[in-house]
């Protein structure tokens, strides 16, 4: 044992005292930071689309801008309603509207959105809804700070305005010269030209820019213009606008889970990424495995190669020093795993609230749960020994990395299997595929962590886990005949059906190796 421990001390220590060692473990919580926190802060720190109308039919651009600012209270009241829930502050918002956050939470949003046309035009909608003592008194004092807020202060208080990605510009000339001076000098993003009579059809209308491939714009106006349109149509046909917004009203369903005791509950975000977190635990165990793994038969490649291996083997057996390059690479793999836990741990915990993101769901709960933290811990370990094992075996046999190529194809198709199930299983995990591919023990690692959220049955953890064990157990067992005929070999690398026999031959004889 004394030997083992030393093996696996120079082994740990000769990869972790290396600067790429270190380089290569911070680039895959680098790399998750941009897929999970990279689009929301590309996104929240692009600046607004500043854009221009020149309409012609003289009412449309009004009615749509009634329309904008209708919808911008209702979200603020609704967002308003939701901090006051979650006990979370909105630091920059007025006083008068932070008190009334009470009362946005315990009213319902198509109410929020009769109190939102109310307090933007009283006239019309004030015999419809019955607005707050403090927000009737304010009312004016909330319309003139909304229109004064800029873009980048609506970004920082609320999640979504139509400010927030594209402001209107209506004190510009109307003319469509200088406008296409404006657009090509980048100082307008794009303008639109509504046509004399819009209701009658689309004659006219035009949207002009020189960025073809964003059309966030053009969409998100031509929903407002089509909104009010198809409001004026209904009212040139005589048709009621509610009758036919009933008649086009979807018939939608409302998302709900069973808890274990057969109690229906809400279905919220938190639930919704916590069923989809094993495929990310997949993926990071995927790499994990496939890094070290991949570490160990390279390590052992170089070894023989330059003859350190002989000298090794000079003061102890070759199971000894299997034994103990698998045990300095698993440190090496825990020391990886456990500084991205500790990454993952920290940027969550500070780093959206650097970028000023706020995340819509707890990720804390998720690292912490043991379904998932336990789960990872034991396929990591048996799934690190099954594929090193194997690895560490056939890396023993060839005299360089040219060499093992040949050999190493179908066991690197063995290790992308997990990566192309990984959505299906996720999906289904508890379907035909997922339970078949759970007793399949190069992918039961894989499998089982991708089920984690539904979860298998309590015997179905133990049937897979004895049948990967044993599997660990015998993969161990014929890596170390390969091993200890393999590492002295020189010259041509033996063919599979060689190494067959050598597994099957007793452990005091030693096949002999023929060279052609």
């Amino acid at each position: 044992m004394g030997k083992i421990f030393l093996v696996a001390k120079r082994e740990y220590l000769e990869n972790v005292r290396t600067k790429g060692f270190w380089i290569g473990i911070m680039l895959v919580p680098i790399l998750y930071t941009g897929m999970f926190l990279g689009p929301a802060w590309i996104e929240k720190s692009k600046p607004a689309k500043k854009f221009a109308v020149i309409d012609q039919s003289g009412w449309l651009l009004e009615k749509v801008e009634e329309r904008m600012l209708v919808e911008d209270l209702s979200r603020i009241f609704l967002e308003v309603g939701e901090a006051h829930r979650e006990d979370r502050p909105m630091p920059g918002l007025p006083d008068y509207l932070a008190s009334l956050g009470k009362s946005f939470a315990e009213t319902d949003p198509y109410k929020l959105s009769m109190m939102a046309a109310a307090t933007a035009f009283p006239t019309e909608a004030g015999a419809t809804a019955d607005l707050p003592a403090e927000l009737s008194e304010n009312r004016g004092a909330l319309l003139t700070w909304w229109k004064k807020l800029s873009p980048k202060e609506t970004k920082t208080l609320f999640k979504s305005t139509t400010r927030n990605d594209f402001v209107l510009l209506s004190n510009l000339d109307a003319d469509p010269e200088k406008l296409n001076n404006m657009v090509l000098t980048e100082e307008l993003f794009a303008y639109f030209v509504i046509g004399a009579d819009p209701v009658t059809d689309s004659q006219g209308c035009k949207y002009i820019s020189t960025n073809l491939t964003d059309d966030d714009l053009q969409s998100w106006f031509g929903r407002y213009t089509t909104a009010v349109v198809r409001d004026q149509r209904l009212q040139k046909e005589n048709i009621d606008a509610s009758v036919a917004g009933w008649i086009q009203s979807p018939l939608s369903f409302e998302g709900r889970k069973l808890s274990a005791s057969g109690e229906e509950r809400e279905v919220s975000l938190q639930d919704k990424v916590r069923q989809w977190a094993p495929a990310a635990f997949v993926y990071l165990l995927w790499i994990s495995v496939f890094t070290i793994s991949n570490m160990l038969m390279t390590n052992t490649i170089e070894e023989k190669s330059n003859r350190l291996i002989e000298v090794l083997l000079s003061s102890m057996s070759p199971i000894q020093l299997m034994a103990g390059k698998m045990t300095g690479i698993a440190w090496t793999g825990l020391t990886m795993v456990g500084t991205w836990i500790l990454c993952v741990i920290a940027g969550t915990a500070f780093l959206p609230g650097m970028l000023g993101l706020t995340l819509p769901f707890d990720m804390g709960a998720i690292l912490s749960d043991p379904a998932f933290t336990l789960s990872f811990g034991i396929y990591f370990v048996l799934g690190y020994l099954l594929y090193g094992s194997i690895l560490v075996g056939l890396g023993s046999v060839f005299n360089s990395l040219k060499e093992a190529q040949s050999l190493m194809g179908p066991v690197m198709m063995l290790l992308f299997i997990p990566l192309i199930l990984m959505v299906p299983i996720s999906q289904d995990p508890n379907g035909l595929l997922a339970k078949i591919c759970s007793y399949i023990p190069p992918l039961t690692p894989f499998t089982m962590m991708n089920r984690a959220a539904a979860p298998p049955t309590t015997l179905e953890y133990i049937a897979t886990s004895v049948l990967l064990l044993a599997s660990v157990l015998f993969s161990l067992w014929a890596s170390a005949k390969i091993f200890r005929i393999g590492i002295l070999l020189t010259g041509k690398p033996p063919k599979i059906r060689e190494m067959v026999r050598w597994i099957k031959a007793p452990v005091g004889l030693a096949p002999e190796h023929k060279e052609a």
